[in-house]
């Protein structure tokens, strides 16, 4: 079991500043409707396209594609939507480097901050904060294993929920962790990818989808 690094390189080392936006209400809207999904087919749907010293951050044929060239390093990227309450999903592999990586959602996220929920292609999970220029696992102390996660290269289906107090993470359909936390009430969705010990993770994402929790 690893311990979560502390010190962790942000996404602006590969994009630039963007002003963040009103966070959306949806008044009335059922329990599992779509506010938002994205399979990456256009290059205009508003992820970050960089591609600098720090690594790769850009739409890949079907995919959107992070690879992380720095060791003990996070980078993210959202699509500029902000909500209160979200369910995030994603499909997410790994097409190369380390077992050992980080590949993840992030919530409420306003530039400075962020929920996430990362697994790594060595079957570890982690669900924990990032404020202050420092990340912190809740209701963990270190990150932890479960047989839920496909390791490899194997495609992994996660689900991050933010609701109210609640945060769930989900990996394949199965809940492997849940904390309340009342830090951070609003901001972007994105998706999350980055390092431990040796660098050149390199992942891959499928059908980001936001709905109503």
């Amino acid at each position: 079991m690893r311990l979560i690094l502390l010190i962790i390189i942000p996404a602006a080392v590969l994009a630039g500043c963007a002003l963040p936006l009103p966070a959306m209400t949806v008044p009335d809207v059922p329990s599992g409707s779509v506010l938002y999904q994205d399979d990456f087919s256009s290059i205009a749907s508003g992820w970050n396209r960089v591609q600098n010293e720090g690594g790769i951050m850009d739409y890949d044929g079907s995919g959107y594609r992070i690879l992380v060239t720095a060791r003990e390093s996070n980078v993210w990227s959202t699509p500029k939507r902000d909500f209160r309450d979200a369910r995030v999903e994603v499909d997410a592999g790994k097409l190369g480097g380390p077992d050992a990586n980080r590949i993840g959602l992030i919530c409420r996220a306003d530039g400075e901050s962020h929920y996430f929920f990362i697994i790594g292609s060595d079957g570890y999970y982690g669900l924990g904060i990032f404020t202050n220029g420092a990340a912190a696992l809740l209701g963990q102390s270190t990150m932890q294993s479960s047989d839920a996660i496909h390791t490899g290269a194997a495609i992994n289906h996660l689900r991050l929920d933010c609701s109210g107090r609640g945060l769930t993470g989900f990996v394949n359909g199965v809940q492997v962790a849940r904390v309340q936390d009342e830090t951070l009430a609003s901001g972007e969705v994105g998706v999350l990818a980055g390092t431990f010990d040796e660098a050149g993770a390199d992942i891959v994402f499928d059908n980001f989808v936001v709905l109503q929790p």
